[in-house]
C-alpha cells in the first residue's frame, strides 16, 4: 500500500477511505457518502485489490458511473495504481469496435455508462458470469438521468453478485426495491467537519452580470475557474459574450457533443483555457484540476446544487473562494442562511491576462501504437522545444493532446512539418 500511495503521490489515506475500504472489505454492502473532492474513487478502488482474483479472461467486477467523463477518471486512477489488473471504459461515443476487441481479453475491471454496458448485454459480447462485486459510483446521479431499467437489466444478468458498494456524495438517497438489498452499512462523510472547511463565500452587487462577471476575473487570482449556469442556454450565451471581450473560455453542457466536451476538460486541465463556463454537469464526477475560484452566474435552485459546485474547490484541506451576483432587488435563496462578505468590484477593472499554454491535436493514441514517451520524445528531438515548454499530455485510443508553451507553438510546427512519429506521419495541429 505504501508503494501504490507512493506511485500516486499521496502521503497517507484519509479517514474516509480507511473506514471505506475496512467495510467494502468485512461488509457484503456498502453505502459510502462523502463530498466532491474527499477522494471516493480511490476509496473504493484500493479494496478491489485484495478483492481481485489472478485470474485471465474473467470480469469481476462492473463500475457503473452516469457519464463517460467519470468512467475516464476511473480508468485514470486504476492505471495509475499499477495493479496488472486490466481495466475498460464502456462509454456512448467510444468505439463500439475498440470496445468488442478489448472484451476478447476480458478486463478484470470493467468501467461503464449503464446503457453502454446493457447495450453489450444486447449484443451479446459480454461475459459477466463470474462477476461478484458491482459498484455504482455517483449513484443517486445515474438515478436522476433515468437509469433505473438499464441498471435492474445488467443486474439480472449478473448471477453470481456477492457484494454491492454505492458511492454518492448526496445525502437521503434511497435505493431502488429492484435491488434486493437487506442490509448495508454505512460510511458517513458527508458532515464531517473537514468538508469545505478552507471555503470562502463572497457576494457581488451588479445591475450587469456579464460586465460585473468581466471585471471579476480580472479582478480575481487568475487561476483554473468554473462558472456556473442553470441552462444550457445560458452557458452558451455567457461563453459568447466573454469571448467577443477577448477572454478565452470553454463551454460544458450535455447538449454538446461528447467529443467536444471531452476536449473543453482536455484544454481546461492542461492551462490552454483556465476559464470553463458549464451547467451542473461539471459540479461533480469529473476528473478536473483542483479550481481557487468557483462563479455562480446564476444561483442553482437547491442547496445539493451549490454544495457540489462549492466542493470543486476547497478540496482536501486546500482554500477556495465560491462568488455569487446578487442583483439589486433579488432575494438570496433560502438555502444561504446569512448574507456574506461583499467584495466590491475594482472601479478601474483589470485586463484577463492570456494563457501560457496552447493544446495540440495529434492524430494518433494507443491503438497505434504511441505512449506519452513516444510524444515526449518527438517533442523535444524532432520539435526542437524545450523540456519547460512540453506541458500536459493526454493519449486518447485515436488521438493524443499536448500543451506546449504558447511562444513555442509556431517554432515547433515549422520543425515538425514533414517527421514522423514512430514511423507514422499524423495530422498535428492546434486543437479546436
Amino acid at each position: 500500500m505504501e508503494k501504490i500511495l507512493a506511485k500516486i503521490g499521496i502521503e497517507a489515506l484519509n479517514k474516509m477511505q480507511i473506514a471505506t475500504q475496512k467495510s467494502i472489505l468485512e461488509h457484503p454492502n456498502t453505502l459510502l457518502l462523502s463530498p466532491t473532492g474527499s477522494g471516493k474513487t480511490l476509496a473504493f478502488l484500493l479494496p478491489l485489490l485484495q478483492i481481485l482474483k489472478p485470474v485471465e479472461n474473467q470480469i469481476q467486477a462492473i463500475i457503473l458511473v452516469p457519464t463517460r467523463e467519470l468512467a475516464l477518471q476511473i480508468e485514470s486512477v486504476w492505471k495509475s495504481i499499477g495493479s496488472g489488473h486490466k481495466i475498460s471504459a464502456f462509454y456512448g461515443g467510444h468505439s463500439m469496435e475498440v470496445e468488442v476487441n478489448s472484451l476478447k481479453n476480458p478486463p478484470a475491471l470493467l468501467v461503464g455508462t449503464p446503457g453502454r454496458i446493457a447495450d453489450h448485454y444486447t449484443r451479446h459480447t459480454i461475459d459477466s458470469k463470474q462477476v461478484k462485486t458491482i459498484i455504482f459510483d455517483e449513484f443517486d446521479k445515474s438515478l436522476e438521468m433515468g437509469f433505473h431499467e438499464q441498471m435492474q437489466f445488467i443486474l439480472e444478468r449478473l448471477p453470481k453478485l456477492k457484494k454491492y458498494i454505492f458511492v454518492s456524495a448526496t445525502q437521503g438517497i434511497s435505493l431502488p426495491s429492484f435491488l434486493n438489498i437487506d442490509s448495508i452499512n454505512t460510511i458517513d462523510f458527508i458532515n464531517d467537519g473537514q468538508r469545505n472547511q478552507g471555503l470562502a463565500l463572497r457576494y457581488v452587487k451588479t445591475n450587469n452580470k456579464i460586465k460585473s462577471l468581466n471585471i471579476l476575473l480580472g479582478q480575481i487570482s487568475q487561476t483554473p475557474t468554473l462558472i456556473f449556469c442553470n441552462q444550457r442556454d445560458e452557458v452558451e450565451e455567457v461563453a459568447n459574450l466573454l469571448t467577443k471581450n477577448g477572454i478565452n473560455c470553454g463551454v460544458f453542457h450535455g447538449k454538446i457533443e461528447q467529443i467536444d466536451r471531452e476536449k473543453a476538460l482536455i484544454r481546461f486541465r492542461n492551462g490552454s483555457v483556465r476559464y470553463l463556463v458549464s451547467t451542473d454537469l461539471a459540479a461533480r464526477g469529473l476528473d478536473i484540476p483542483e479550481v481557487e475560484n468557483v462563479i455562480h452566474y446564476s444561483m442553482p435552485f437547491h442547496e445539493q446544487e451549490f454544495v457540489h459546485r462549492n466542493g470543486r474547490t476547497a478540496r482536501m484541506n486546500a482554500s477556495g473562494v465560491a462568488y455569487f451576483f446578487l442583483e439589486e432587488g433579488q432575494r438570496t435563496p433560502q438555502y444561504i442562511a446569512q448574507l456574506p462578505e461583499e467584495l466590491a468590484l475594482d472601479q478601474s477593472p483589470k485586463a484577463v491576462t492570456k494563457e501560457s499554454w496552447t493544446t495540440l491535436y495529434f492524430s494518433g493514441g494507443k491503438k497505434d501504437k504511441i505512449n506519452k514517451i513516444d510524444i515526449v520524445g518527438f517533442c523535444l528531438q524532432k520539435g526542437g522545444i524545450e523540456k519547460e515548454a512540453l506541458g500536459k499530455i493526454e493519449v486518447q485510443d485515436f488521438a493524443s493532446y499536448v500543451a506546449i508553451a504558447t511562444p513555442q507553438v509556431p517554432l515547433f510546427l515549422k520543425n515538425i512539418k514533414d517527421q514522423k512519429i514512430k514511423g507514422k506521419k499524423l495530422k498535428i495541429e492546434v486543437a479546436r
